[in-house]
């Protein structure tokens, strides 16, 4: 049975059964708070839930394909009926498809995907979280973006970023012009919605190429979802702080 609600901080981290997700799950559940696994997956869903409450945190499956908009309702309806509220929401769920592809070699259809998934699942999700996040005394979102997004650092040789990526880079990018009309609509609401890069994370989006792990990945979710009500709106943060559009 869970906790008491009323008392515990609420967040839906979606895409959490594995990866970054999950450790942005753990490392907030870490806090003390009730934390809601949203998983493609029903099974390792579950799965990921059972493994986080072995580890001391308040935690349960939602069921949750951010493309598909029934999922997205359902799973919002579940939050309403066991919490009536939800405090954080953080978009972690993402696909990388082809990547690395050029772009004369991409499948349009392939790239649409993407699209639904890196950016249209964001939106699905956070519309409809809105009421519920609206209830919270402290409402945090975070979507989980990527430096290979940033046009800035894709246009300066010096920084090895501006290869071939295929579609991701392109759906980063848009899901950053996302979040800037987030931050221009809900200014002076109290919500305060910020981009995440996690860097180069070995996980199964890249065939676990990466560097970093999937915890040091999550650290900047974390910070950005627990910041105090006088902290920024609007942002693209790493580890070492402000990262360029």
């Amino acid at each position: 049975m869970l906790a008491d609600m009323s008392e515990q901080t609420i967040a839906l981290v979606t895409g959490a059964n594995k990866g970054i997700g999950y450790e942005i799950a753990a490392g907030l559940g870490a806090l003390g708070w009730c934390i809601a696994l949203g998983a493609r997956d029903r099974k390792l869903g579950a799965k990921a839930a059972a493994a986080l409450s072995a580890r001391g945190v308040d935690a349960f499956t939602v069921p949750l394909d951010v493309t598909e908009d029934a999922d997205v309702s359902a799973a919002a309806q579940l939050l309403e009926e066991r919490a009536g509220r939800l405090d954080v929401l953080v978009n972690n769920a993402g696909a990388a498809g082809g990547w690395p592809d050029a772009p004369t070699s991409l499948d349009p259809a392939g790239l649409l995907r993407l699209v639904d998934t890196n950016v249209v699942g964001v939106i699905r999700v956070t519309n409809a979280m809105l009421p519920l996040l609206r209830r919270s005394v402290h409402p945090r979102i975070v979507n989980q973006s990527s430096h290979v997004g940033s046009f800035t650092l894709q246009t300066d040789p010096d920084t090895g970023l501006g290869g071939i990526s295929g579609g991701y880079a392109p759906t980063k990018t848009l899901l950053n012009a996302v979040t800037v009309q987030y931050t221009a609509e809900l200014r002076g609401t109290g919500i305060l919605i910020n981009n995440a890069c996690p860097g180069y994370v070995a996980t199964a989006l890249n065939g676990f190429s990466g560097t970093r792990t999937p915890e040091e990945g999550a650290r900047i979710a974390i910070r950005l979802a627990t910041l105090p009500d006088d902290g920024p709106t609007g942002g693209h943060f790493d580890d070492d702080g402000p990262v360029p559009w």
